[in-house]
């Protein structure tokens, strides 16, 4: 356990170094403290931090910085989110705007409207869909034996792959395997689609003849339906606190935040609502000067998505986790009034 005086320089020495990036000194703590302390004693609870990997001098600075460690410790004891003002909440539903075609869109726009906030990079994790429905299903002629199939689910996605018909299929045979699938299969959630896909199978045999190219380009679309769709904006934000001045290392870098999906699995194993992992944390070597912060939020028709923010280890983090706070019950929001006036 940390000293009251201890915590109190903990405290200003992160709030300082997020603030202007340079090693504090006892000087300027001793100006700064809420209590009367002089520089020689604040330079002893110093060593004291540092000795407890709190803090950690930096080059041959009498200043100190605070560790990763130091980081945890503030995060966990010491830090409380910001209360957003009613001006940034109003901002906040201005920059979302009003319509959206579907539930995508408004998971892509969140991103970037995180990423204009903060200067940060942004990520949104589109909910899990197991229970989205299959609400429409199509299959539209193109010409010279082929077909586009379509699926139309329960959040307005609409998904498409084309598919070869096999030879001597006509359009009776081919109306009624649409009747089959809209009959037996629409109107399902998505996790039970294949399963009874299967169980009609015997039925659509009979009238495709061959049905396994049929199946794959089915079970394809659903695939791109269920998964989870990871929406990245301010990418190149990243690069603005890169550490190193190797090219081969800001090369690396760029790749690695060039794939949505890369930093997608950054969210996995989270614990708990809000979430922040530091550096050694995070599961790639490149992101080591790095923090996420991530909070859950629920949509009120398909479970949690989440919404997170990759910036520097040295963020602000009672302004980061108090933005997502607030943020999270607009997207909340902005979701189930899209899902109302869909319904």
């Amino acid at each position: 356990m940390l000293t009251e005086r201890q915590l109190l320089i903990l405290k200003a020495i992160i709030r300082d170094y997020t603030n202007e990036g340079q090693p504090i000194g006892s000087k300027r703590l001793e100006q700064q403290l809420p209590i009367h302390a002089s520089s020689a004693t604040i330079r002893n609870e110093m060593a004291a931090l540092e000795k407890l990997g709190l803090i950690a001098k930096e080059h041959s600075s009498s200043g100190r910085i605070p560790s990763e460690r130091g980081y945890r410790y503030y995060v966990d004891h010491i830090m409380k989110p910001a209360k957003i003002d009613r001006g940034a909440v109003q901002n906040i539903r201005q920059s979302f705007g009003n319509e959206f075609q579907k539930v995508d869109e408004i998971i892509a726009t969140s991103a970037r409207i995180l990423s204009d906030l903060t200067q940060y990079t942004a990520i949104s994790l589109k909910p899990e869909s197991a229970d989205i429905r299959l609400e429409g299903f199509r299959m539209v002629p193109i010409g010279d034996r082929q077909v586009m199939v379509i699926l139309v689910t329960s959040d307005g996605t609409v998904e498409s792959q084309m598919y070869n018909l096999p030879a001597g299929i006509n359009g009776d045979e081919l109306e009624s395997v649409i009747r089959v699938i809209n009959d037996k299969v629409v109107g399902l959630s998505l996790n039970q689609v294949v399963a009874k896909l299967h169980e009609c199978l015997p039925l659509i045999t009979k009238y495709l003849h061959k049905p396994d190219g049929f199946m794959d380009a089915f079970g394809s679309i659903l695939d791109k339906a269920v998964k989870k769709q990871v929406y990245v904006s301010g990418k190149t934000n990243l690069l603005s606190f890169a550490h190193w001045e190797d090219p081969e290392q800001i090369k690396a870098l760029y790749s690695l935040i060039d794939q949505s999906a890369n930093l997608g699995m950054l969210l996995e194993n989270r614990d708990g609502d809000v979430s922040v992992k530091l550096g050694s944390e995070l599961s790639d070597a490149l992101l080591s000067h790095y923090s996420l912060v991530s909070a859950a939020y629920d949509d009120g028709n398909n479970g949690q998505g989440i919404i997170a923010i990759l910036g520097p280890t040295n963020m602000p983090y009672s302004k980061v986790i108090g933005l997502l706070d607030a943020f999270r019950d607009e997207l909340t929001q902005r979701i189930f009034d899209y899902y109302q006036h869909l319904n």
